[in-house]
């Protein structure tokens, strides 16, 4: 019975999704176990290490679908690694005692390894895929609003206009150095492991090294410089790489939470009938994927710790931080899709208001344009004392309720120096949003769009 939220029949396809689950599920992980051992029977019968007619014996029996998955279980509990159960299965399928030379001078981290190399590159093709989508989605939401004016935050207060195109380009930069990273791991990171008990391949002798090298080629890997058995900085390079995913994900939900609420409303998540109803307020619509993100990027980051921890590892082959990747590993990868999966769900279909944007930066009267004056008569009045007396007028902005520009227009020295249409200008948000659209422009550009 399934029994966390990752394989319940009610959440599961909200924290993961079906494609990343089944990567990571027995079948395929058994699956892997069997490609190895192909692999390496192909490999060894070209160098004829062993019989071509072994092989091909292997080779017959190694679809997952042939294993009692019962019989691996119990096996596994009595011995303590999965390996060696499929291994035993292997042998007895093969005939005439062929299966013998199935596991020819490798171990059973050699194998689980490997696997799960394999496993993360499945789930990077998918995980690609999806940063795709959503750097596409971001991009047209750049494109589309580059030159729409927004108040810009900071400490949750009113900063200076911004546009809200160069807030989502910020995000979409983020999302193309994702993409860059992930052509740069995948070299690191996808390299197979073959190198016996304590990874020297002395069970082969002189033809380890060539073993080694055309299994690699059969398994479409990296061959590995060294055995690397309790060296994990490539497991943990490609948690940390999804810690980071996550973390951009986690920013863009933080933000379209803060922008739906009902004092802001500058944009609501996609909607359809029911969709972030509550119980009791039926006036109500809540932020369901941006929640289910920040729960999603909160638990990989965590999970990523775990990785990191499993780094300490015990001379040749380890006791006990090695089986730390097993339960963090998939687990980082299924909510990291799940999160990538409510990203795009959430900025492919984003509502955005404008005229609520518009409407929210005159809410001060006009005091998110302070710096804008203040700069505006620094070459005049010399910039200290221009922060202070706009200082002073924002202020009295603040307790008469009145316009920023009618007290400006009122102050004696300003006269001097700006009249109502200059002034004006300097109080106009679309005139004080700096190179926000060439910016937004130069992100497309990397873009391509």
């Amino acid at each position: 019975m399934p029994s966390t939220y990752l394989d319940s029949a009610v959440f599961r396809d909200i924290f993961t999704t079906p494609a990343m689950r089944a990567v990571w599920s027995d079948e395929n992980r058994v699956q892997k176990y069997l490609d190895f051992e192909a692999a390496l029977a192909r490999a060894q019968a070209k160098l004829k290490i062993i019989p071509q007619e072994a092989c091909d014996e292997i080779l017959k029996h190694c679809d997952a679908k042939e294993y009692d998955m019962t019989k691996l279980k119990e096996a596994t509990e009595r011995i303590g690694y999965p390996v060696l159960p499929v291994v035993q299965q292997l042998v007895k399928l093969c005939k005439d005692g062929l299966g013998e030379w199935s596991h020819w001078g490798a171990t059973t981290q050699d194998i689980t390894d490997t696997a799960t190399v394999l496993q993360i590159k499945e789930s990077l093709a998918l995980i690609e895929k999806e940063i795709e989508a959503i750097c596409d989605a971001l991009a047209a939401l750049a494109k589309k609003y580059r030159d729409t004016p927004m108040a810009g935050r900071s400490n949750l207060q009113q900063a200076v206009p911004i546009t809200f195109g160069y807030k989502m380009a910020t995000m979409l930069a983020a999302f193309e150095r994702h993409r860059q990273r992930l052509n740069e791991l995948k070299p690191r990171v996808l390299v197979g492991e073959f190198g016996g008990a304590a990874g020297t391949l002395s069970s082969l002798g002189k033809d380890g090294l060539r073993c080694q090298d055309e299994l690699m080629k059969e398994l479409k890997l990296g061959q590995p410089e060294i055995s690397w058995h309790t060296v994990r900085d490539r497991i943990a390079e490609v948690g940390c790489f999804l810690g980071l995913i996550t973390g951009s994900c986690g920013k863009i939900a933080f933000d379209v939470k803060l922008l739906m609420q009902t004092e802001v409303e500058e944009v609501q998540e996609p909607f359809h009938q029911g969709r972030g109803s509550s119980s009791t307020m039926p006036q109500k619509r809540n932020p369901i994927s941006s929640v289910y993100i920040t729960a999603q990027t909160a638990m990989v980051k965590q999970l990523v710790a775990a990785l990191l921890e499993a780094m300490i590892e015990d001379h040749e082959r380890a006791t006990g931080p090695w089986e730390i990747e097993w339960i963090a590993l998939p687990e980082i990868f299924m909510l990291t899709a799940g999160a990538l999966a409510q990203t795009r769900f959430l900025v492919e279909g984003l509502h955005v208001n404008e005229q609520r944007m518009r409407d929210n930066i005159f809410i001060t009267k006009g005091l998110i344009m302070s710096e804008a004056v203040m700069m505006g008569l620094g070459d005049k009045l010399g910039r200290n004392y221009a922060h202070d007396l706009v200082y002073d007028i924002c202020r009295d902005v603040v307790k008469t309720g009145r316009p920023l520009i009618d007290l400006l227009e009122e102050n004696p020295e300003i006269r001097k120096h700006a009249d109502r249409k200059t002034l004006e200008k300097m109080v106009d948000p679309a005139n004080y949003l700096g190179v926000a659209g060439e910016m937004v422009d130069r992100v497309l550009k990397m873009r391509g769009k």
